[in-house]
């Protein structure tokens, strides 16, 4: 399992991350992967939904906005991507 993670402000990325981990994605672990990520770009962890597990299996894709996070993102969005 590969995710892209891009910080992406006024259309263009101004960070990214490819996490990869050794597994399959497992839906129960996707606070867990996205926590790693947030880490790992040193930006807050935003608040997790259903909705975002859904857009993320469903369109292998999911966008966080500043509305998503209880502290100050500092980006317009925070774009996870599944790659094959």
């Amino acid at each position: 399992m590969r995710i892209w993670a891009k910080l992406i402000t006024d259309g263009k990325i101004e960070k990214q991350y490819v996490y990869e981990k050794g597994e399959r994605v497992i839906y129960s672990h996707f606070f867990d992967y996205i926590t790693d990520i947030c880490q790992a770009m040193d930006v807050p962890t935003p608040v997790l939904t259903k909705t975002h597990i859904f857009n993320f299996a469903k369109f292998n894709h999911v966008k966080f906005i500043p509305r998503d996070f209880v502290e100050s993102l500092g980006y317009d969005q925070l774009f996870l991507e599944n790659l094959p």
